[in-house]
């Protein structure tokens, strides 16, 4: 998983509560179990009309086409607890979403898969939308070490965070990552194991 530290992009402007689940990435694309590929189907049924771009929806418009940063109303990511759907954004490219609050799962499945989610007070994100409404040139800047968010006119807004997430954020770790820190002493127990029990066949690995 790529780590999390700092990230100056294009924030991308959704001024829209209750974004579930099925509206980031609809059912119909989820037969795949690759985390690649989603990308293109992120909002499809805000993205497109009968196959073509509408050229209303943000993400259709530049620059926001290159936007790392999305910020938004309440109860983003609600509905089904869908993995896909934070595949999606990070397939699209975004890294952050910001919002008043999230679905659990949702928020969960984030910071699983290398994505920050930032809870901000709404009248703080309507602020964050009106910079994102400027364009490219009003680009946010997230700092996950210091937990500050970074308006265009230099504005600093704090955001909490739980420390062993952030942990997980700054290293690039998901829970195979986890895993893999412990591969040593893992290794040292399933060695002690084939000892004691050396009656056992040894496990062959595919």
């Amino acid at each position: 998983m790529q780590p999390f530290t700092t990230l100056t992009a294009v924030a991308a402007p959704l001024p829209v509560a209750n974004v579930d689940t099925d509206k980031i990435i609809p059912a119909r694309f989820l037969k795949t179990i690759k985390r690649t590929g989603l990308g293109v189907h992120l909002f499809d049924t805000l993205r497109y009309r009968d196959g073509e771009e509408r050229p209303e929806f943000v993400l259709n418009r530049e620059p926001y086409r290159h936007a790392e940063i999305l910020i938004a109303h309440e109860n983003f990511g609600c509905g089904s607890s869908r993995e896909h759907a934070p595949w999606a954004l990070l397939d699209f490219g975004i890294r952050c979403v910001i919002a008043p609050d999230f679905a659990d799962i949702f928020h969960n499945n984030c910071f699983k898969n290398g994505i920050l989610p930032v809870r901000l007070p709404r009248a703080v994100c309507d602020q964050l939308i009106e910079d994102a409404q400027l364009g490219g040139n009003a680009r946010l800047t997230v700092d996950l070490a210091r937990q500050v968010v970074v308006r265009p006119n230099g504005e600093e807004i704090g955001f909490d965070i739980d420390p062993f997430r952030k942990h997980l954020l700054l290293n690039g770790l998901d829970d195979i990552g986890q895993t893999l820190q412990r591969a040593e002493r893992i290794d040292a127990w399933e060695a002690a194991k084939r000892a004691e029990q050396s009656w056992l066949p040894p496990v062959k690995v595919a």
